[in-house]
This record gives structure tokens, C-alpha cells and sequence, in this order.
């Protein structure tokens, strides 16, 4: 009995460590965004505000462009996991269920892709887009999201088509469903935390995405959040609390995707573990 409490007492020792790791940073940026410049950059840092103000989000939304990085990376996120969702499940479905010939071979392609660094395709695709007259668009970086996350999200749908019974489909093919009525009325539901977590996935890494934005983005009407907060700070002073502010709101997109659908994306990732 004492073995087991001690046990318990590590394990919620460990996980309360794990959680103010996680959380801390987090909460420290979203309470400084609320106080005034000389609190923010105080010698000693305060748990909680002792002034309250909002001058700072008034001056991000009304004295700077962050509206507009905030559009541009809405756009550019919305499009990559739409795109991205759109294509994995396709593919993924045609891998792992329809038995191509080739699919063990291209599943196998598809793991090579990730053991190489993105960065050593920086130079190509910035070749490449540059020839199509694609620099300095949004649609550079939804064509960059999308290579970059469609490979992994096909790997992570294969233990959700995999594990749903063929039965089911012959069933469906016996009663006069076509492929995509399969796929779209059988298969998909199935298949939801899956989709959720690939949905996800793809959604934070464009919403994060700095090194290909930097790089392929040059006007600063068309920079994305993370680029449009970098240039936030200057050479030589750095104005805290409005950077604050402008990570506050960035969160915010991404806390709202993972209230709509976190438990699809948890179920997802422990049946992906599971299967």
C-alpha cells in the first residue's frame, strides 16, 4: 500500500513538473500582454499583473499591419490542411485499400522523403516557384505546407484504413456504391479521428511555419504571422508588450481548432498507437 502511494505521489509529481514546463510559458505571455511596459520588462518578473492595461492589443490591431499577417496566415493554414486533408485521404486510401501494385514501394518513398532536412530544399523550390512566378504569393507557401506535410499525414491515415474491415466495402460494393460513395459514406466516418489529427497536424505546421515564409514572402503585405511578429523586433529596441500581445493572439486560432476537435485528435493519435 505504501509502495503504491509513493508510487502515485511520483506520478503526480511528474505530471504537475510536465504541466507548469508546458504551461508556463504560455500563461507568463498571455498575463505580460496586459501589463505596462515598465512591469514587462521589471528586473523581477510578476506572477501576476499589477497594472491592467490594453494598450497593447490596441496598438497591434490599430498601429501596425498584424491584421493583415493574421488574414494571410488564416489563409495560408486554411488552404495547406484543406488541401492537405484532401490529398492524404486520397492517397492513403488508394495505398492502403485498393492494393495498388506499387503501393509497398511508394509507402516506402514516402519515409524517405522525411530523412532529409526541409532546409536542403530551400534553394530548389525557391528555383522552382520563382520560374512559375509564384515568389512573394500565399500560394508559395500552401505548395511548400502541403509537400511537406501531405507525406506524413498519408503515414498517419494507414493504421485507420488498415484496420477497418473489408468486409464493410464489399458490402457497400454488393449494394451498388461506387468507390467514392465508400470512401465518403463508410470509410471517412471510420476513419474521423484520423482525419481530425492529420487536419490538425497540417494546420499548426502552416500556422508555424517561419523558415520558407521568410524566405519566399518579400512585401510585407503578404507575411504570414510568424515572419509579420519577427519583424516586430527592431535592431536595436524591442517593444515587449506589443510582441506580447501579438503571441497572445496568435494562440488563440489554434486553441480554438483544438477545443472544436482535441478529442478527435487525442483518439486519433492513441488508435494510431494501438493499431
Amino acid at each position: 500500500m505504501t509502495t503504491r502511494i509513493r508510487h502515485r505521489s511520483l506520478l503526480a509529481l511528474g505530471l504537475l513538473g510536465l504541466l507548469l514546463v508546458v504551461v508556463a510559458p504560455f500563461y507568463y505571455v498571455a498575463t505580460s500582454s496586459f501589463k505596462l511596459p515598465q512591469e514587462v520588462i521589471a528586473q523581477v518578473p510578476t506572477l501576476f499583473p499589477q497594472s491592467f492595461t490594453l494598450q497593447h492589443y490596441e496598438k497591434l490591431l490599430r498601429s501596425s499591419n498584424f491584421p493583415t499577417y493574421l488574414a494571410n496566415s488564416m489563409l495560408v493554414a486554411s488552404g495547406t490542411m484543406g488541401i492537405c486533408v484532401t490529398l492524404s485521404t486520397l492517397a492513403a486510401y488508394g495505398l492502403y485499400r485498393m492494393q495498388l501494385p506499387a503501393g509497398k514501394f511508394l509507402f516506402r518513398i514516402i519515409l524517405v522523403t522525411y530523412a532529409f532536412p526541409g532546409v536542403l530544399l530551400l534553394i530548389p523550390l525557391y528555383g522552382l516557384l520563382s520560374q512559375l512566378g509564384l515568389v512573394d504569393r500565399l500560394v508559395s507557401l500552401v505548395i511548400v505546407n502541403v509537400t511537406f506535410t501531405a507525406p506524413f499525414a498519408v503515414w498517419m491515415l494507414r493504421a485507420f484504413f488498415t484496420a477497418i474491415p473489408g468486409e464493410l466495402e464489399e458490402a457497400a460494393a454488393l449494394d451498388g456504391a461506387t468507390r467514392a460513395q465508400t470512401l465518403i459514406r463508410i470509410v471517412l466516418p471510420l476513419a474521423a479521428p484520423g482525419v481530425a489529427s492529420v487536419a490538425i497536424f497540417a494546420f499548426i505546421l502552416a500556422w508555424t511555419e517561419y523558415m520558407f515564409a521568410s524566405v519566399l514572402i518579400l512585401s510585407d503585405a503578404n507575411r504570414p504571422v510568424p515572419v509579420g511578429l519577427a519583424g516586430i523586433i527592431g535592431q536595436y529596441q524591442v517593444d515587449w508588450g506589443l510582441l506580447l500581445a501579438g503571441a497572445t493572439v496568435t494562440m488563440l486560432p489554434v486553441l480554438i481548432l483544438f477545443s472544436l476537435v482535441g478529442r478527435y485528435f487525442v483518439e486519433g493519435l492513441t488508435a494510431g498507437a494501438m493499431k
